[in-house]
């Protein structure tokens, strides 16, 4: 922070401390302090559109880390073309954290015209796919995943709920995620019970 305050003095023209500093304030969970420093720097790099695109995707991410989602997508929204891809992304997983997986597939999938193989927006559309019991698709986005990225643990678990529910093997993919991801494993139990029960109500129906 010290360093980063010193850069920010000696060169006044340059925007990336500040960007930076507000990252190490939001890691810091200082939002208030990081949100004040970025509308500083806003003002000052005005005239520069690639500085204040850049300062605008981090005050969304300052809003998207302290929960103010409405916030943090009024500034994503205000991206142009060299970070549209990455504010899409970060749009969607605002609506993905507020619950609406509708319209945060919607975004994802937009992100995902401009950057289709990138794993992170990838995952956010199988995630909301899942969410919204779409699980033919969810399982084609979670295999492009692993593709890309095999030591995935949580995509690797999550493509074990999908092919649990769709009837397939499914035991290699929760071995598998328990070693890569153990916390993330850890915390899908509840999604693992939820999904059994849901199972066993379905086979109950199909019987009577």
């Amino acid at each position: 922070m010290h360093q980063l305050v010193q850069q920010i003095t000696q060169e006044p023209g340059d925007f990336e401390p500040y960007y930076e500093l507000a990252t190490v304030l939001v890691d810091l969970n200082s939002y208030a302090q990081a949100e004040e420093l970025l509308m500083k720097a806003l003002g000052l790099f005005a005239a520069q559109p690639a500085a204040v695109e850049r300062l605008h995707y981090g005050l969304g991410n300052v809003y998207y880390a302290a929960q103010d989602y409405p916030k943090a997508i009024a500034q994503f929204d205000q991206l142009n073309d060299q970070l549209k891809g990455a504010g899409y992304l970060m749009i969607a997983q605002s609506h993905m954290a507020n619950g609406d997986h509708k319209r945060a597939l919607a975004f994802a999938l937009t992100a995902l015209t401009s950057q289709p193989q990138d794993v992170a927006t990838l995952q956010v559309v199988a995630e909301n796919l899942l969410a919204l019991g779409n699980m033919a698709q969810a399982a084609q986005y979670y295999d492009q995943v692993l593709a890309l990225d095999a030591e995935n643990g949580r995509a690797t678990f999550d493509r074990g709920l999908v092919a649990m529910v769709q009837g397939d093997p499914y035991a290699q993919y929760f071995d598998r995620a328990k070693r890569l991801d153990p916390t993330y494993y850890a915390q899908g139990q509840k999604k693992l019970g939820d999904i059994e029960k849901f199972i066993q109500a379905q086979h109950k129906q199909k019987k009577e």
